[in-house]
């Protein structure tokens, strides 16, 4: 028995398995992969540059910081700021914000004319009366009717003049001196419309007198116009 299982042929190799194609082999060696396919995964965010976040500190740094010197010298080299265009702009409208001293500067000189006049009536030194008192802008506080007065009492700015003063030098210091020139000047005017005030109050407008001292009021309120006119227009800069 042992001399035929020696003479039996020795078993062969396994037969050869033919290569596989090119397209399936990515599904054989990981079936994982044939049901879900890998998705690209975006690439992670670059880091701020240096320069960016210099940027942005500077940025920063310049709105938290207060305004220097060397900042304002900036802007005196030509570059023009917001300062600067806010006075230009108010150049620009300078004749809308004098147009009430104008206005008052005219009610005056009517008014000096109705005194001038050999035949005025009393109707007339009605008129002289309202003119005065409309020339005064609220600036008197006797002056002023019921809703002014109200209007006053509760904080609110009713001096014409005043306001246009705040407006020419909002872009001044208080220790400015073209600001303290403006304020004395219109210190000043509101005093020359309460004396006028006063004379027109304790006057007969029939004597000749009287009338004449009116027309040396009337004179002195438009000599006080003109000053405080001039100083409004030093702080606008024209």
């Amino acid at each position: 028995m042992r001399a035929i299982h020696s003479l039996a042929a020795p078993p062969g190799p396994p037969p050869a398995r033919p290569p596989p194609r090119r397209g399936t082999t990515a599904a054989s060696a990981s079936p994982l992969r044939e049901s879900s396919p890998p998705q690209p995964q975006p690439p992670p965010p670059a880091p701020p540059s240096l320069a960016s976040r210099r940027a942005a500190l500077l940025a920063l740094a310049m709105v938290a910081a207060p305004a220097r010197p060397f900042a304002a010298a900036a802007f005196s080299l030509g570059i023009p700021g917001p300062k600067e265009l806010l006075r230009e702009q108010k150049k620009k409208s300078a004749s809308f914000l004098l147009a009430p001293i104008a206005a008052s500067r005219d009610t005056l000189l009517k008014a000096q004319a109705l005194l001038a006049s050999p035949n005025a009536s009393a109707e007339d030194a009605e008129e002289v009366r309202g003119r005065i008192g409309a020339a005064g802008r609220d600036c008197v506080p006797r002056q002023r009717n019921s809703i002014v007065a109200f209007q006053s009492k509760t904080g609110v700015e009713v001096c014409t003049f005043s306001l246009i003063l705040k407006n020419a030098a909002s872009l001044l210091t208080k220790k400015d001196p073209l600001k303290v020139e403006a304020d004395t000047r219109l210190g000043e005017l509101i005093q020359s419309f309460s004396d006028l005030g006063t004379i027109v109050e304790n006057s007969n407008f029939e004597l000749t007198g009287d009338r004449e001292k009116m027309k040396d009021g009337v004179l002195s309120s438009i000599s006080a116009l003109d000053k405080f006119e001039q100083s409004v227009k030093d702080c606008l800069g024209v």
